[in-house]
């Protein structure tokens, strides 16, 4: 995993395609902008996690 520090307005690129960059920070809170193809899918941890445990009991239920 890569940690970069930020100020807001700055950015980093993954590839050429896609762009994550800090639109505010104040207080430990932080607000980031992505801008990527719409074939790339983005989905917030809780999201993505809560999903994966789903797929994990679904599977775990069948065997």
């Amino acid at each position: 995993m890569l940690v970069l520090g930020r100020k807001p307005g700055e950015y980093v690129m993954i590839g050429d395609e896609i762009m994550v960059k800090v639109v505010r920070s104040s207080k430990g809170d932080l607000r980031l902008a992505i801008k990527a193809p719409e074939s790339v899918k983005i989905v917030r941890g809780e999201v993505y996690e809560q999903s994966k445990a789903r797929l994990q009991e679904a599977a775990e239920a069948g065997e």
